[in-house]
């Protein structure tokens, strides 16, 4: 057979081609030719099977998503109205950094929402909140219609702690949160 090949004239090769030159050339330009046709293939089957993956872990990794605040305790934190210890009490702050400004005061039966930044204070219903062991799950909970009126915020370094002082409108009351900083052991003094 490669004898044939050899004995076709350029004349010929031009008229069943349409292009000019060897015919092995031409012969190793079709294989590439076909060689692309598989990789187009390959990779079009390498893209469906990466849109088929993606819509099976999608909508998992959506349910992971579902809450967008995870609450975790604060340890070493106390609060006090005005000037005493409720009975009934928590604290709790998102485990993002990027979101520490919010806290999360549980004052009796009631919860509230601090937002250091903004300096307001939003009413949490417990039915906003969803237990994950001891810590806690919820979506944003800082909504408009849920601020309460608050007056009179300071916040102030008291040494080993931020301290953030709020009057409660609805309570009349002055409301007293303190928050340990957290060890920074880049300092090395701990």
């Amino acid at each position: 057979m490669a004898a044939h090949r050899s004995k076709i004239s350029l004349a010929q090769m031009r008229a069943t081609t349409g292009q000019e030159g060897c015919i092995y050339c031409n012969l190793f330009l079709m294989g590439n030719s076909r060689q692309r046709g598989r990789d187009r293939y390959s990779s079009l089957l390498l893209v469906a099977c990466a849109l088929i993956a993606s819509a099976f872990f999608a909508p998992i990794a959506r349910a992971d998503n579902a809450h967008d605040f995870h609450w975790k305790a604060v340890d070493g934190a106390q609060v006090k109205l005005d000037d005493k210890t409720p009975l009934t009490w928590n604290v709790l702050q998102v485990d993002k950094k990027k979101q520490s400004n919010f806290v999360l005061v549980l004052l009796g039966r009631r919860y509230l929402l601090l937002d250091t930044k903004a300096k307001r204070v939003y009413l949490v219903f417990p039915t906003d909140l969803h237990a994950t062991g001891d810590d806690l799950e919820s979506d944003d909970l800082a909504l408009a219609s849920r601020i309460i009126p608050s007056t009179a915020w300071s916040d102030r370094n008291i040494g080993p702690a931020e301290e953030y002082r709020v009057t409660l409108g609805d309570y009349g009351r002055t409301l007293s949160v303190q928050l340990p900083h957290p060890l920074d052991i880049r300092l090395g003094i701990y």
